[in-house]
């Protein structure tokens, strides 16, 4: 029988200065940033230890049971092979729950400790906002960005305003430029607090901010795998998380970012982490390839009685439409990033999709899916026509799929749309008074509030999409597939 893991069941641990503090410990900080700091720690002398922080009330008892060690468990397809890993992470040091007594003493007695240099984060998308409520004399305030302003005030006061005691400040909310917009809360709040000018200086220029773009997908504990994964361990391991092999961390700050968080020096695991001056090229090849793949593949697997990502990658006909999709269609419509780059993105990206220990349900990603067509699809959809002057087949297909899959009913059955109220009521009305399938489409594509221009002005569009969806009505998606497969 495995024993519980802590300090006492496992041997040689080592445990590294404190020189982060993190808010949040779920899965994707603790599979993600702190999986890189253990890579760091142990193959490029980083020796930073973590403070670990909840930002929300409570605490995290099993974490704080196991001494604050756990395993990362990795697993997926890299370069056509299935690869599995399972590492220790000893990179945390300890927890503070700033809601507990005497919980938010021991928060602010870390930023007087001279050693914290790096401030990570993920307090989820709505976690980078401004509360004006939130008061300097709350204990702690509620929201995130109030809580690190207390943080960055207290240890400038500590410091005396010394330039070498600013903070890198590295978020990894999914916000665009999420670092820019703390920054912006944070000098809100000073202003708001009335604090003095000197303040907001060494704020801005003697803190790093850096923006950044995560991607890993982590499904957290793995059930099915767990005990096997202890026998091989010989300890249990309440935190364990799994995640895919694949791991992308874009930072946008100076180069010289490198010298202190030295992700280019690991001597055996290389780490897909890049320091740039815009992360915006980025942000448009995971937005238009990855997310783009994902958004297009949803209606139609959906509507081909499909469940989940890796059942419509092994399908016979969508599993070759997905791909030419990306190949053919929009990587030729992206010029802002060189070819062979995207082109090596998109083979990563299918080789995820593959991946046979991660059940990716198509309806979970189907939230918001509006708003996906129009970031994801619809950009792809212009720029292709711009450069070839020619409707893209396959992306005019996924986009009426897009909008019969919003008509909220298929096959006699009730469509869960996970969306904006006001946008499904808008296509149930439009679908209910409809004459013809061509009068939705052309309300669709015309919607300036939904998409911020009419697509109608483009040429053949709306016939194109309106002989899509009369063909999934007449129960020939298949054939319509088959067709531009060729």
């Amino acid at each position: 029988m495995v024993q519980p893991l802590n300090q006492e069941t496992v041997s040689e641990i080592t445990r590294y200065t404190e020189r982060i503090v993190q808010f949040g410990g779920g899965n994707f900080l603790r599979a993600f940033c702190d999986w890189v700091v253990q890579v760091l720690n142990e193959e490029a002398d980083f020796d930073s230890g973590i403070v670990l922080v909840k930002a929300t009330p409570g605490t995290y008892p099993a974490l704080d049971e196991q001494d604050c060690l756990y395993h990362v468990y990795l697993h997926g397809i890299q370069n056509g092979h299935f690869v599995d890993q399972t590492r220790m992470i000893t990179s945390v040091n300890r927890t503070v729950y700033p809601y507990e007594d005497g919980g938010f003493d021991a928060y602010m007695a870390i930023a007087r400790r001279p050693e914290i240099r790096f401030v990570f984060s993920n307090t989820t998308e709505s976690g980078i906002q401004y509360v004006d409520s939130d008061k300097q004399t709350d204990t702690p305030p509620a929201s995130f960005p109030a809580k690190l302003t207390l943080f960055l005030h207290e240890r400038y006061q500590a410091f005396e305003g010394a330039s070498d005691k600013g903070c890198i400040i590295i978020p990894t909310e999914l916000v665009v430029d999420n670092a820019t917009k703390l920054r912006e809360i944070i000098l809100q709040y000073a202003d708001l607090w009335g604090l003095d000018a000197d303040f907001k200086t060494w704020v801005q220029e003697h803190n790093m901010f850096c923006n950044t773009l995560v991607d890993r997908i982590i499904p957290g504990y793995p059930e099915a795998q767990a005990d096997d994964i202890f026998d091989l361990l010989g300890v249990e391991d309440k935190m364990l998380v799994a995640g895919e092999i694949y791991h992308s961390w874009i930072i946008e700050a100076p180069q010289s970012l490198l010298d202190e968080f030295p992700v280019n020096k690991p001597a055996w695991t290389p780490l897909n982490v890049k320091i740039v001056d815009d992360a915006s090229p980025y942000r448009i090849v995971k937005v238009r390839l990855l997310n783009g793949a994902h958004t297009s593949m949803v209606p139609i697997g959906f509507l081909l009685g499909l469940e989940s990502v890796r059942e419509s990658m092994e399908h016979p006909v969508l599993g070759q439409f997905i791909p030419d999709l990306i190949f053919k269609e929009v990587i030729p419509s992206i010029d802002e990033v060189e070819k062979d780059e995207l082109e090596a993105f998109a083979r990563d990206v299918f080789d995820r999709f593959r991946n046979p220990n991660i059940h990716h349900r198509l309806l979970t990603i189907a939230l918001n899916t509006s708003s996906k067509v129009k970031a994801r699809i619809l950009p792809s959809l212009k720029g292709y026509y711009a450069e070839t002057g020619e409707l893209p087949q396959r992306i005019v297909i996924a986009l009426g799929a897009f909008i019969r899959f919003y008509k909220g009913e298929w096959q006699g059955e009730t469509i869960r749309l996970n969306d904006d109220a006001d946008t499904i009521a808008w296509f149930k009305q439009t679908w209910d008074n409809a004459d013809s399938v061509q009068s939705v489409v052309e309300a669709v594509l015309s919607n300036t509030d939904l998409w911020g221009e009419d697509y109608t002005q483009m040429d053949g569009l709306v016939a194109g999409v309106t002989d899509v969806i009369e063909a999934i009505d007449d129960g020939r998606l298949l054939d319509v597939l088959r067709k531009v497969n060729g």
